[in-house]
C-alpha cells in the first residue's frame, strides 16, 4: 500500500467510527452557511442601499448602544478586532462627518469616539432598514421556531464558552 491510500484509509476509519462527531460537524457547516449567506445578504444591502461596510454600521450600532461614547479601545473590545481596525474605521466616519472624537477628561492620551447628531440619524435609518431586512430573511421561521432555535442556540453557546473554559469532555 502507498502512502495516499494509508492516509485515505485512515480517514475513512475516522469518520466511519461511532463517536467520529459526524453530527455535530454536520451542524457546525450548517450554521457558518447560515452565517455566511446571511452576513453576505445584510453586507449587499447595506453597501447597495446605504453606500456603509457592515464593520463601519457594526461601529456605529456599538456608539448608539454607548449613547455617551466609547474609547477606541473599548469599541475595539466590543467588536472583537484590533485597535489599528477602529481607528481605520473611525477615521473614516470622522471625514464623512458621521463620528466625532475628542479627548477622554481623563486620560488626554485616549480618545472618546461618539455619533454625530447626523450619525445617530443615518445610523437609525440604517438600522431600521436591517430590522426589516433581518425579518425577512427568518420569515419563514414561525414564532416558535425563532424560540426554540434561540434557546439552542443559547445552549449551543454556552457549549461553546464551556469549551473554551477547557471544561468539555
Amino acid at each position: 500500500m502507498d502512502e495516499r491510500t494509508d492516509i485515505l484509509d485512515a480517514e475513512t476509519r475516522v469518520t466511519e467510527r461511532p463517536g467520529d462527531h459526524k453530527a455535530e460537524l454536520r451542524l457546525w457547516l450548517r450554521l457558518f452557511t447560515c452565517k455566511t449567506l446571511i452576513e453576505g445578504e445584510v453586507r449587499r444591502r447595506l453597501r447597495e442601499t446605504f453606500k456603509v461596510t457592515l464593520p463601519r454600521f457594526d461601529l456605529m450600532a456599538q456608539l448608539d448602544r454607548a449613547g455617551a461614547g466609547m474609547t477606541l479601545g473599548q469599541l475595539s473590545q466590543r467588536m472583537m478586532v484590533s485597535n489599528g481596525n477602529v481607528t481605520g474605521l473611525v477615521e473614516r466616519l470622522v471625514a464623512q462627518g458621521l463620528v466625532d472624537r475628542r479627548s477622554s477628561p481623563n486620560d488626554r492620551r485616549s480618545q472618546i469616539v461618539s455619533l454625530t447628531a447626523e450619525g445617530r440619524r443615518v445610523f437609525r435609518a440604517m438600522a431600521r432598514a436591517n430590522a426589516d431586512w433581518i425579518g425577512g430573511i427568518f420569515a419563514d421561521l414561525s414564532p416558535a421556531e425563532v424560540d426554540a432555535l434561540m434557546r439552542l442556540l443559547g445552549k449551543t453557546k454556552g457549549s461553546a464558552r464551556k469549551a473554551m473554559r477547557g471544561d468539555a469532555r
